[in-house]
């Protein structure tokens, strides 16, 4: 355990913990955010390579916008169209903080990845705790939120997501790890359309509005650029003249689950470097999960990375998994209500190999 740098909002000291396993393959973890920070394994050249993007201090992430860069995302993660959900009846409105003042994202300014959570270690891991309370945000219900990170020997981090409340309220959780399997400091704009994706078990997406929120409409990925039924490179697809991927300014989109129910894990998504032979299978039992390509990033704001370099658009890649973006507010989604008495508990497994 190492300080990580003050967390301002809580005049609180942040801490990181560095988790290895059997094959040298390390983690680190900070209570800022509960927040993946770096991912070190050996490439297919035995070179050390870390395939997380992130930052030197807990400043880093919370002063300016870097894209929530690992952290556990919530009380309701992705976009709200207009800030409100109703839950029993009564309305309730969050801080709209994207799409000049039109869509709740990721927590805004209360979201759980800048604040500085408990922590208690583990076996092979760290279990982080926060209570964010009643009414913090526009949310209802003291919310206990906890995140326990397992690293295993054959390279999977486990994630698990648990949260109880005492009043009626709505949960989408997920992990917001900057994926570059060529390490971390090609930061360069571009830098990961060389990657080949596959998703296995997504035959359908959902369609966006003008501001990238899912209007309710389910459409099958086949003829589109949003097939990945195949192992296919990105950069031979997200060039595409497509309403949606302009509407994501690239890929940014919500892909259905096929076969979800709630409780067995899905392999839902691989990625594999042609350079390094790593690669990267998210597995889980949530309805979706958002593919991102980083296509916001490269802000001068920005403070620089790990390996001191600013990243650029395109530099990395997000696997999201999670309940439908704006689901409570659309019928036939399913929707993330946590009730009183009910516990969330939720899964993502990011396992590393190599390929030579």
């Amino acid at each position: 355990m190492k300080e990580f740098g003050l967390v301002k909002s809580s005049n609180e000291q942040a801490y990181l913990f560095t988790v290895e396993n059997k094959n040298g393959m390390s983690v680190d973890f900070s209570t800022l955010g509960a927040t993946i920070v770096s991912i070190r394994m050996k490439d297919k050249n035995g070179n050390l390579v870390d395939v997380a993007q992130g930052y030197n201090s807990a400043e880093c992430y919370t002063d300016f916008p870097v894209g929530h860069a690992g952290g556990t995302i919530g009380p309701i993660a992705n976009k709200l169209d207009y800030g409100t959900f109703t839950l029993n009846g009564k309305k309730y409105e969050l801080e709209k903080n994207k799409d000049g003042g039109r869509t709740h994202c990721h927590g805004a300014s209360d979201g759980i990845d800048i604040k500085n959570w408990n922590y208690e270690l583990i076996d092979n891991g760290v279990k982080f705790t926060y209570l964010k309370k009643d009414g913090v945000g526009g949310h209802p219900g003291n919310i206990e939120f906890t995140t326990i990170y397992k690293l295993t020997d054959d390279n999977a981090i486990k994630i698990i997501y648990e949260a109880k409340t005492d009043k009626d309220t709505v949960i989408n959780l997920t992990n917001h790890s900057y994926f570059n399997l060529d390490g971390e400091q090609n930061a360069q704009e571009g830098a990961i359309l060389n990657h080949l994706v596959q998703l296995p078990a997504s035959s359908k997406f959902t369609v966006c509005n003008e501001v990238a929120v899912p209007t309710g409409e389910i459409k099958e990925t086949k003829g589109t650029p949003f097939d990945f039924s195949k192992e296919t490179e990105i950069s031979s697809v997200i060039g595409q003249d497509d309403e949606q991927l302009k509407i994501g300014a690239g890929f940014d989109q919500n892909f259905c689950v096929d076969g979800y129910d709630g409780k067995k894990l899905i392999d839902v998504a691989k990625v594999k470097s042609p350079n390094t032979g790593i690669v990267l299978t998210v597995s889980t039992n949530l309805p979706g999960f958002q593919f991102y390509t980083a296509n916001h990033l490269g802000k001068p704001i920005q403070p620089f990375g790990k390996s001191g370099k600013r990243y650029e658009k395109r530099s990395a890649l997000c696997v999201e998994p999670q309940f439908y973006p704006n689901a409570v507010n659309i019928e036939d989604f399913e929707k993330p209500i946590l009730k009183v008495g009910e516990k969330f508990c939720r899964e993502i497994d990011y396992k590393f190999s190599v390929e030579k």
